[in-house]
């Protein structure tokens, strides 16, 4: 590394440098001050580790910047809150060049100024790999939860799960797009999985939900966690009915993938779901007496990515 630290967070303030009168000490000392209204706060982490979440041989800087930002923006969203502050620790392996890191930090720096989100603080380090490290603030007045699903709810969805997966599962089995038709199905998965596209006003919407998660984990991964108190019965027949099965379909028949591991399994699109009565966005399911989540109408269980598994 042909450069220090502090000449690394000079050049990363000067990205970040916007004014706020409720930050009264920003990047560049032990930790960032802020003031608050009296309201409730809302904290999330997410960590990205390379070779687990991200690739730089498949994603830019930029675009790895923008993928865990959206991460943690979406966590707060899901809660009903509004996200004001980010503060972002990152390794480095020391090999990076100084136009990657600033790369990585514009693409941080954009997303978080799509919702007016300012970035305060962080921590570099050596280590082995890259990983990023990001803590989202946000204010809230009252949370929705996971956990608050009614019997009677409506099950819905601001976009349908899967394009994400779907562009993994292009670039690990190095899938010669050039031959998939339409090309538009290809620059979609690839795009939506390098730096996902998250509807943050679909989420506003939703917040006369009872229940509601981000779905980055995978649709019944997250539905499970949603449903503990009461049953989920997502149809398979509802979900078909979204404007973009067919071309997820499409794409999947032409890569010999099965359309439900991308849409039910698959994770990392941060669609919100939520539970609710006369909710916007698209229904395909219902909440009903019991514990757990039932999909119907697939009969092969859908296979997805889990953590330590």
């Amino acid at each position: 590394m042909e450069f220090s630290e502090s000449e690394v967070i000079a050049e990363l303030s000067k990205i970040f440098s916007r004014h706020d009168p409720r930050v009264l000490v920003g990047i560049g000392d032990d930790a960032a001050v802020f003031t608050s209204p009296l309201q409730k706060s809302v904290i999330t982490t997410d960590m990205a580790v390379e070779g687990v979440h991200f690739r730089r041989e498949w994603s830019t800087p930029d675009e790895i910047g923008q993928k865990i930002t959206a991460a943690n923006l979406a966590d707060v969203y899901a809660m009903g809150a509004t996200p004001e502050h980010l503060v972002v620790a990152i390794s480095l392996t020391g090999h990076e060049s100084m136009v990657w890191i600033k790369e990585l930090a514009r693409g941080i720096e954009m997303e978080a100024r799509s919702c007016d989100v300012l970035v305060i603080g962080g921590d570099i380090v050596r280590g082995p790999v890259i990983t990023i490290s990001m803590t989202a603030i946000g204010q809230i007045d009252e949370p929705i939860l996971r956990s608050g699903a009614h019997v009677g709810d409506k099950l819905v969805i601001t976009n349908l799960p899967g394009w994400s997966a779907a562009g993994l599962y292009l670039l690990q089995h190095k899938i010669n797009v050039s031959a998939i038709s339409p090309a538009r199905c290809v620059e979609r998965a690839l795009a939506q999985f390098r730096a996902p596209s998250v509807s943050y006003p679909a989420a506003i919407s939703l917040r006369g939900a009872h229940a509601m998660c981000d779905v980055s984990d995978g649709l019944l991964i997250q539905a499970g966690a949603m449903a503990t108190k009461t049953k989920f019965v997502i149809k398979s027949d509802l979900l078909r009915l979204h404007p973009d099965f067919a071309d997820l379909t499409g794409l999947a028949a032409q890569v010999g993938a099965d359309v439900w591991d991308w849409i039910a399994a698959g994770g990392e699109d941060h669609a919100f779901l939520a539970a609710g009565i006369d909710l916007p966005g698209f229904e395909i399911g219902e909440v009903v007496q019991g514990t757990g989540v039932e999909l119907q109408g697939v009969e092969k269980t859908p296979k997805g990515f889990t953590h330590f598994i």
